[in-house]
């Protein structure tokens, strides 16, 4: 439920209460698009496919309308995501979880008084267009297709970290890319060290506290210092019971978001930039 707080914090206080309802419907799209993963995980072909499909749509839908961009930048990831999970009855255990906790932190948001504010900057600064929706979809695909061959245990962390670093404007990505890794590493480093520890429950409960309330303060950070806080909670929930998997998980987490990121910076940059030199050389020798 502290992960299912984690995604109204980050999205941040509405100023009217009517808004506030819109916290739960963010834990909806957080939650169950990770069941759809998990149906599509036990068919390794069609996870792949649908990744691909899933993302050219969502890159036309985005172009369009505000709800596209919601679907592109938050469902399609949670999806990646979802194919770690093959058993759909854990997949949507840890759904419900999520929309549980964003319920919670809706009522809990009641308590603020209404407030007049500035709207809200809408999500992407520039349009994606069906080339990109393609170069998304190849990255994700990507990303999941070899998570299935090799077995990963964890298909969908190198699937999502691919997902959520793209973005259509190149200097955004690229910083996305290399915050990404740097708030993967600092994350899941402090949780190793936390579970090495093993403190009483009420350091775990005092850790998420300080976590949550880190993540909704740096929420307008143009640093993308957010994987640190999701990470750090993941590692928290997959290591407290069982420190001794600590360094093959942190190794695996990070080889994972590196292969993601990766394939991001080659479907997202390389490929266009690749692209743009090319061109003037094809004019040149159409002259």
């Amino acid at each position: 439920m502290a992960v299912g707080v984690l995604p109204a914090a980050i999205v941040g206080l509405p100023p009217r209460r009517r808004g506030r309802l819109a916290l739960i419907l963010v834990g909806a799209l957080t939650g169950l698009p990770m069941v759809v993963g998990g149906v599509l995980a036990s068919v390794p072909a069609l996870a792949v496919a649908a990744i691909w499909g899933l993302a050219v749509g969502a890159a036309a839908l985005a172009a369009r309308s505000l709800a596209g961009q919601v679907a592109m930048v938050l469902a399609l990831p949670m999806i990646g995501v979802g194919l770690s999970y093959s058993d759909v009855g854990t997949a949507a255990g840890l759904a419900g979880l999520m929309v549980l906790g964003s319920l919670y932190a809706c009522l809990v948001s009641m308590l603020w008084p209404e407030q007049s504010g500035p709207r809200e900057r809408p999500p992407l600064s520039t349009a994606p267009t069906i080339a990109y929706g393609i170069r998304l979809g190849a990255a994700g695909a990507s990303a999941a297709a070899i998570g299935f061959l090799f077995s990963f245990e964890h298909v969908g962390w190198a699937c999502a970290a691919a997902l959520l670093v793209m973005r259509p404007a190149a200097e955004m990505q690229r910083l996305r890319s290399s915050g990404r890794i740097l708030a993967v590493a600092v994350g899941a480093l402090v949780a190793v060290a936390l579970v090495r520890l093993q403190p009483a429950e009420a350091w775990y409960g005092l850790a998420v506290l300080v976590t949550i309330a880190a993540a909704a303060g740096t929420r307008e950070s143009r640093w993308y210092v957010t994987p640190a806080f999701t990470t750090f909670l993941v590692f928290v929930l997959l290591l407290y019971s069982s420190p001794d998997q600590a360094g093959s998980r942190l190794g695996e987490r990070l080889g994972e978001t590196v292969l993601g990121v990766a394939l991001a910076y080659f479907f997202g940059l390389a490929l266009p930039a690749l692209a743009a030199r090319r061109a003037p050389r094809r004019w040149l020798r159409a002259r």
